[in-house]
């Protein structure tokens, strides 16, 4: 099986819709396409992840936001700043409804590498999802001054992306989402990270 065929089946597994691995892949295709100097093919990318998004997600889930945010990076690649700076704010309005989103999170339990991790994590499981539950704010802080930005045309001295990396649980739960949300978001660079 391929490993995304093997990824799509543990996401399925653990209660994801195939839209939901759809657009994190979508999203990171826009990314790379971007990166690779490939503006038309990220736009593309990022209108089809807020087509999927408007048809497949509410407007509380931070990934509508994001998309939204995405397909205003996507209008202002094309040309169109005011549609861009619409986009971005209307994503900011709609980002408000983040803490709640975060306080509802269904979080998967996180510890894999021994028995004693285990039992950590069985006995302060509480405390560990409180505690995911602030970094997860402050994943939320730092977004919406990405959406800040994009609504006033401002860059950002900090790549998102990159940090997805990094951070992509390898779980398939809420806080896959809401990472996928803030991390994968678009936001007008400043001119010394455009390469």
């Amino acid at each position: 099986m391929p490993a995304s065929d093997a990824e799509l089946a543990a996401a399925r597994a653990a209660g994801w819709r195939g839209c939901d691995l759809g657009w994190e892949r979508l999203q990171e295709r826009a990314e790379s396409a971007l990166h690779a100097g490939n503006g038309a093919g990220a736009t593309g990318l990022w209108r089809h992840g807020w087509w999927l998004a408007r048809l497949r997600f509410s407007t509380d889930d931070p990934r509508y936001a994001t998309s939204l945010a995405n397909a205003g990076m996507a209008a202002r690649l094309t040309g169109n700043e005011p549609l861009a700076r619409l986009r971005y704010a209307r994503a900011l309005r709609l980002w408000g409804a983040v803490p709640d989103w975060v306080e509802r999170m269904d979080i998967a339990r996180r510890a894999r590498s021994s028995t004693f991790h285990l039992r950590l994590e069985a006995t302060y499981w509480e405390d560990y999802k409180a505690s995911i539950r602030r970094r997860a704010m402050d994943f939320a802080r730092e977004a919406a001054a990405c959406l800040d930005a994009g609504a006033h045309g401002t860059p950002v001295t900090f790549r998102l992306h990159e940090r997805w990396r990094g951070e992509r649980p390898a779980a398939f739960d809420d806080l896959r989402k809401f990472l996928g949300a803030a991390l994968l978001l678009a936001a007008p660079q400043s001119p010394d990270m455009t390469n």
